[in-house]
């Protein structure tokens, strides 16, 4: 079994997207005195609320959805059984174990703050689960991102009783051997603690956490990417002037062109170049500055999820209220994760363009076409830059917004609903394309100080190169390229991490 590494999750402090890169593997996560006390508190709260025959509970007293004016079961164990069994109904393969145990996480925290009247073991467990690789087996489809991640987080609470199936360190097994397996004792859960894990937005908090943090590396890959090539091709810097720039009047693109011109420091340009580059090199600091300024706005959602409580409904203790309302609609994140996607689709169509120049032997400074060694007998990045144009054509695809696509449902109690599940999903695997399109180009600048292409003269351009140069071979002769673009794309996004 995995051992806890040196990540430490304090539920009494804010939770950020680094906690939830980092709870892929084990970790140990700390319900202090002040979690247990506000935790303890609401569930007493809680408790007297119930023991009242004229104060309602949505889910502890009733039926569930449209079928709130039915009385529930008898008993708190049948109760949670009428939770979760009806939900057991996803469909599709099983999420990515890092999307699993981010929405966990996000899960964990949001009981942790103590107004979702859950038991103590409820967080306890949660929080002893994350120190081992035990993770649910959720399906993909099934949530529709309103009333919470129903259906996905139902399979989640089904495991950590012992049902249904898990994975522990990468294999799947039935749930009860994997807990049994990792140390872990079984949840017992009654009617509100099952609802109170359901009832939130947290799978797709998680998912759009997970590809902004993909996105975000990827954006800082596309400038430097830009960098080097402008440098190889001997292109003048002037495109990221900062009187120009600056007149431009958008925050993003100041930002933008700040780290490309560090970038390019140095840099001498070669005087055989048009007086304008095509718009994939002389409008970058325009379109990826305007994606900087899209992805502050996700910044600023996914913080302010990560802080917020998702659940139905919330029980405030000290002012004797049990608030009953739709903190559990993703319509924020819906939101965020469609212009994610539009971002994504953006800065990959334009690291596809700027491979498409590179290889074209009219444009890119007198390189071989294709960039191969010798033309016609070997195809250097022919294939690389045919996958790119599928991975392009993909993500075009893909980038349609699920915001606007509602659909009535229960009986129409879900009368709108925002789809965030569907948009974050759907975006969590375009940041995936996105980091394959970046590794792509990065392989074929790779590939040019192999062919003739010029000696970056920007020292941190050189530097970026002679990194790629360093991991993988040339493309002397043809071989299958499928795990140096993988590799390509892991140097570039760890290089632009570091260099500042």
């Amino acid at each position: 079994m995995a051992t806890i590494d040196s990540c430490t999750v304090d539920l009494g402090s804010p939770l950020t997207g680094e906690h939830l890169l980092r709870a892929v593997d084990p970790v140990q996560v700390l319900a202090g005195p002040v979690v247990a006390e506000r935790v303890h508190r609401s569930r007493e709260f809680l408790s007297r609320v119930l023991a009242d025959d004229d104060r309602p509970v949505y889910g502890a007293k009733t039926g569930f959805g449209a079928l709130v004016v039915f009385a529930g079961r008898d008993t708190d164990a049948d109760q949670c059984d009428n939770t979760l069994a009806h939900l057991t109904a996803g469909q599709g393969p099983d999420l990515p174990l890092d999307v699993v145990r981010a929405a966990l996480m996000v899960r964990t925290w949001s009981l942790a703050q103590g107004i979702s009247g859950v038991s103590a073991h409820v967080v306890d467990g949660l929080a002893a689960m994350f120190g081992t690789s035990f993770t649910p087996a959720m399906p993909r489809y099934g949530s529709v991102g309103a009333s919470g991640d129903l259906i996905p987080l139902a399979y989640a609470a089904q495991a950590l009783r012992g049902r249904g199936f898990a994975y522990l360190d990468g294999a799947r097994l039935p749930a009860m051997d994997a807990l049994a397996a990792a140390g872990l004792t079984p949840l017992e859960l009654d009617g509100r603690d099952a609802l109170a894990l359901v009832n939130g937005t947290s799978v797709t908090t998680a998912a759009l956490s997970l590809a902004l943090s993909s996105v975000r590396a990827s954006h800082r890959a596309a400038q430097d990417l830009t960098c080097l090539l402008a440098d190889v091709l001997g292109a003048a810097p002037g495109f990221v002037e900062p009187r120009l720039v600056s007149a431009y009047g958008h925050r993003g693109a100041r930002v933008v062109a700040d780290r490309m011109r560090a970038r390019l420091d140095g840099t001498r340009p070669s005087g055989d170049r048009p007086l304008q580059e095509p718009y994939s090199i002389r409008c970058t600091p325009q379109l990826l500055g305007a994606c900087e300024d899209a992805l502050r706005y996700v910044d600023d959602v996914v913080s302010a999820d990560l802080a917020g409580v998702s659940d139905n409904p919330l029980f405030f203790a000290e002012d004797d209220v049990v608030a009953h309302g739709g903190n559990f609609f993703g319509q924020p994140a819906a939101f965020a994760a469609d212009m994610l996607a539009m971002v994504a689709a953006s800065v990959g169509n334009v690291v596809e363009r700027q491979l498409d120049l590179l290889i074209d032997p009219v444009r890119n400074s007198g390189m071989p076409p294709m960039l191969a060694a010798g033309p016609g007998r070997q195809h250097g990045v022919q294939g690389v830059q045919l996958a790119a144009t599928a991975l392009v054509a993909e993500m075009r695809r893909s980038a349609v917004p699920a915001s606007t696509q509602s659909l009535p449902t229960n009986l129409h109690n879900q009368d709108v609903v925002p789809f965030g599940t569907h948009a974050a999903l759907r975006t969590y695997d375009l940041a995936a394309l996105l980091r394959l399109l970046c590794g792509s180009l990065a392989l074929a600048l790779r590939q040019t100080a192999h062919v003739g292409g010029r000696r970056p003269t920007a020292p941190r351009c050189a530097e970026l190169l002679d990194a790629l140069v360093g991991a993988i071979p040339p493309v002397d002769p043809d071989r299958p390229l499928d795990s140096d673009v993988r590799v390509a794309a892991g140097v570039v996004t760890a290089w632009s991490s570091q260099v500042r």
